[in-house]
């Protein structure tokens, strides 16, 4: 179906770009992993645009559907009705790239999409953006794109987004003249890359963040104008031979490709580029807790991010990993380059961070840090790990910190050849909401996504986590009712990729406790997941949480600010004390029948809430025992579950 074209840049022209983009660069993924040459061969620039385009999307979505419910609907959220300004939707869209950014490529279209949205958000009450608008947009988003790269390189990405406002400027008309002609322009600025760069001109590729730019805007045309441009090569065509030499195509503007004069056709298959290299396994360390959990720095926190984990097998799995660095200086694919990449959000000041990148740029290479307002996204690779991620607790309060090992013959050093791993028969995949019980789930055996406070996984990372199993057959555990159809999504996505999954509709972090507990590998796959499933079912889940807002429930009208017991996902007891609160919901459960209680206390709960409840176990319910867990920063005080 056609493209509605939007006249102006508001709310919903925000929202249809970031729709359309994900599309585009779905489409292009494969493409864009196999021409990622520089300066690592490490495959994944496609996907970490991407995941980091689909995280733009989900935050978008969610302030739409925030203006769209009413003041009766959900516990929390904002209400009202309508929809929202450009300026919440650009906001949206730029925290969204920011806080899931992945990998170098990730964080620079992060940073355009900032850059845009400080210009589309600097009027609140302006309820659209002309093309006036929107030139200035691509032009602030260049600039400040090129000044988060410590040592920018012509021949990516950053030529790319600065040829698009170059071409913008000199354009007068609408946001549909003005797209199309920011297009164009990076178009031709993509063709140039492989004269800029000579990597690229050995392995016959255009730069592959810069591919992944072109296919953003011209979703961009598409939203203005209805109509989708043409497709662009990633390749340049092997036509002949010059001495001991290939002679390469150049791709010219309108997609077609000429040497010397002489037509060739355009290969646009996805296949290994180059020498062929495939990427290799980093193994994965965490500045903290190797189980998962977090260990304090100094007012800090490292947090263990299982995204962080080996990234085998992408060249056949499409494993997904934080390591394209595709603007920066020094290419350790040539000079062997620093052990470890290190990336972390951080909460800090602009003066801290300053100070920050100083440093940073002291310990190694491929330094970018974008971000503002006190929120910054960090990457650098070094060979001292531990002083990168101390460098941020000095900075601010570092988390989602990841850490990969480069190892000896990775990517950096043999251009990514590297045995693969033999897969595994089973693995069990598991969404939890924080850190501590991730270190749990990954003590017993499974593979986790950390699903933050208002930040809930996309289907791309839990795809991601799939490929990162490396097993022939996978449990998933989404242990939330909200995810159960984006589970639904990536288990249909893994199955394409001939995994064999399994959803277990885990409605609580509890239910996915009681599922692993009876989790057995060595059993048939059928017997396995009726086992966790049966499981998972006969565990009754609770949570005790603070209400955000005023709003109607089941048990009537709570206020902001009142303490909620939830069973099984319906509000049951409203107060004003947190103990009071869990008592009531823990009698009321344990009324029914139960022999084990899994408590999963959060940060904020009260110190003395565990020992008070295990007294109350004891003192009323004879054989019933208790466990607790300590779950980090899970959104909810308190997890309950009753077996």
């Amino acid at each position: 179906m056609a493209q509605v074209p939007q006249t102006f840049f508001d709310a919903l022209a925000v929202r249809t770009w970031c729709g359309l983009a994900l599309t585009a660069l779905g489409r292009a993924r494969e493409e864009i992993d196999a021409i990622n040459v520089y300066p690592v061969a490490d495959g994944d620039t496609g996907t970490n645009l991407y995941l980091t385009m689909e995280s733009a999307v989900a935050a978008v979505e969610a302030v739409f559907e925030g203006h769209e419910v009413g003041p009766g609907g959900r516990l929390s959220g904002s209400g009202g009705a309508g929809k929202p300004s450009p300026a919440d939707a650009a906001r949206a869209m730029a925290h969204g790239a920011l806080i899931g950014a992945r990998g170098n490529s990730g964080t620079i279209l992060a940073q355009l999409l900032r850059g845009m949205a400080q210009v589309l958000a600097a009027d609140s009450e302006t309820v659209h953006t002309d093309g006036t608008g929107l030139r200035l947009a691509f032009r602030h988003a260049a600039d400040s794109a090129r000044q988060a790269v410590a040592h920018p390189v012509e021949g990516t990405v950053l030529s790319v987004a600065s040829a698009a406002a170059d071409a913008a400027e000199t354009t007068d008309g609408g946001c549909g003249v003005v797209a199309r002609a920011a297009y164009e322009g990076a178009r031709e600025a993509l063709a140039a890359t492989p004269g800029q760069l000579p990597v690229l001109e050995r392995a016959g590729v255009v730069d592959a963040g810069g591919r992944g730019l072109v296919a953003v805007l011209g979703a961009l045309v598409e939203t203005f104008t209805g109509e989708a441009p043409g497709a662009v090569p990633g390749r340049l065509a092997r036509v002949g031979h010059e001495g001991s030499g290939t002679v390469h195509a150049r791709v010219d503007t309108d997609g077609a490709e000429t040497a010397d004069g002489v037509a060739a056709p355009v290969d646009g298959r996805a296949g290994a580029v180059g020498a062929g290299a495939a990427p290799g396994d980093g193994n994965s360390a965490a500045y903290g807790d190797p189980r998962g959990g977090s260990l304090p720095l100094g007012g800090g926190e490292a947090a263990f991010d299982s995204s962080s984990a080996a990234r085998a097998d992408a060249h056949t799995a499409g494993a997904v990993g934080p390591g394209d660095v595709d603007e920066c200086a020094d290419s350790p694919l040539e000079q062997g380059g620093p052990a470890f990449e290190v990336i972390y959000l951080l909460e800090a000041g602009d003066d801290a961070v300053d100070r920050l990148r100083m440093r940073l740029d002291g310990l190694g290479d491929s330094l970018v840090v974008v971000g503002g307002d006190g929120l910054w996204n960090v990457h650098v690779h070094v060979d001292d790990a531990g002083a990168a991620v101390e460098a941020g607790v000095e900075a601010g309060r570092p988390y989602r910190i990841r850490i990969t090992h480069f190892g000896l013959g990775d990517v950096h050093t043999r251009g990514g050849e590297r045995p693969l791993r033999e897969r595994v028969q089973r693995a069990v995949v598991a969404v939890v909401p924080g850190e501590g019980l991730a270190g749990l789930y990954m003590e017993a055996g499974a593979t986790t996504v950390l699903a933050r406070p208002g930040e809930p996984p996309a289907s791309g990372e839990m795809v991601e986590a799939v490929r990162r199993a490396h097993a022939r057959e996978v449990v998933l555990l989404p242990n939330d009712a909200d995810l159960r159809h984006t589970a639904a999504a990536a288990a249909e996505q893994a199955r394409a990729e001939g995994i064999r999954v399994a959803l277990i509709p885990t409605r609580s972090a509890v239910q996915g406790i009681a599922a692993l507990a009876v989790h057995e590998p060595e059993r048939r796959f059928d017997e396995d997941v009726v086992s966790m499933t049966s499981a998972a079912g006969a565990t009754r889940y609770a949570e005790v949480a603070v209400a955000e807002r005023q709003s109607w429930t089941m048990a009537g009208i709570c206020q902001a600010g009142d303490v909620l017991g939830l069973i099984d996902g319906d509000v049951s007891v409203i107060g004003s004390d947190v103990t009071a609160a869990a008592e009531t919901v823990l009698d009321r459960m344990l009324s029914a029948g139960g022999e084990l209680v899994t408590l999963v206390l959060g940060d904020e709960a009260p110190e003395s809430i565990a020992d008070h409840l295990e007294a109350r176990v004891r003192e009323g319910h004879l054989g019933v025992d208790t466990v607790v867990y300590r779950g980090g920063r899970q959104g909810a005080l308190l997890l309950i579950g009753v077996e």
